[in-house]
């Protein structure tokens, strides 16, 4: 009767337990380096909000979407962004603006760089695509202007769609990393053609 009551015991302990729960998993965006292309174009500094998003995009959970139904957002829940997407995009772009020597200057609010410009920047999108032919999507609005008096300079939305070698969390985040490299290389070319 002993050994029964053992050996049930064991049973009922085996059948309650859960198996393990998956890691969390970490990921940042890094980009290419800018090539110092030598003249400054904004001179008295140019200042760099976090950038906004909205619903999802904000929160640190990677966001996808199934290919074929685009139309539903999803969030991982054991693969997250080191930061939030707002500040990382945001410390991402003023390295490479000062790499690219844009401007004199190139701070963030908390600073008090006392800058002569203010680049406001909105994240549109920042998803993988899962499926058949996986992807990354991302879309910024970036706009400038001059701090004091508000006067619009540059505004411009763009959009980056980047195959992915695999399905895979990892892979997704290697094809947004070019892609924001590719974005932020079209926007300097933009600020040096006004």
């Amino acid at each position: 009767m002993k050994k029964t009551i053992v050996i049930l015991a064991a049973l009922l302990v085996s059948a309650c337990t859960q198996p393990e729960l998956p890691k969390d998993n970490f990921y940042r965006l890094q980009i290419d380096q800018a090539q110092d292309q030598g003249q400054i174009l904004f001179r008295g500094g140019i200042e760099i909000e976090r950038f906004v998003a909205d619903g999802l995009i904000a929160d640190r959970p990677i966001v996808y979407s199934e290919n074929g139904n685009p139309n539903q957002v999803r969030q991982y829940h054991y693969h997250m962004w080191t930061e939030p997407p707002v500040a990382m995009l945001r410390d991402q772009l003023v390295d490479y603006l000062r790499q690219a020597k844009v401007s004199d200057k190139v701070v963030t609010p908390e600073l008090r760089g006392n800058a002569r410009y203010a680049l406001i920047g909105k994240i549109r999108r920042l998803e993988k695509i899962a499926g058949k032919n996986p992807r990354a999507v991302l879309s910024l609005e970036l706009a400038l202007l001059e701090d004091r008096t508000g006067k619009l300079i540059f505004l411009e939305t763009y959009r980056v769609e980047q195959t992915a070698a695999s399905d895979g969390v990892g892979d997704a985040v290697i094809a947004l990393n070019q892609a924001l490299s590719e974005i932020f290389a079209r926007f300097v070319a933009d600020l040096r053609a006004l």
